[in-house]
């Protein structure tokens, strides 16, 4: 069951993958005001809903950034202050900061 659950969830993320605009890293570099109060810190933990780790976005695989922000835009993943963030995105947002992340981003 889990590994099926994998196998779509895999499938699902190389399709989306295609289907976005190519990011640019130097614009994304720009973004990221929005996200360095949190994922710029490291080992930094929110307290808000609950307390938890904030994961480090540098070094992500670029595709994962972007489901992940879509995920959160959508409310397919729930998280507020996530939410919050994403729903102001563009595609092409999207695309730029996982650019920037998912190469030499910190």
């Amino acid at each position: 069951m889990h590994k099926t659950r994998f196998l779509i969830g895999t499938a699902m993320l190389l399709l989306a993958s295609t289907s976005h605009a190519a990011g640019d890293p130097a614009a994304g570099k720009i973004k990221t005001a929005m996200c360095e109060g949190c994922h710029g810190i490291p080992g930094w933990r929110t307290a808000f809903p609950e307390v938890y780790s904030v994961p480090k976005l540098g070094g992500q695989h670029p595709d994962y950034i972007i489901k992940a922000l879509q995920d959160y835009k959508s409310g397919q993943r729930a998280f507020p202050t996530m939410q919050a963030i994403a729903a102001g995105l563009s595609e092409q947002d999207m695309a730029d900061l996982a650019a920037y992340y998912g190469g030499t981003g910190k």
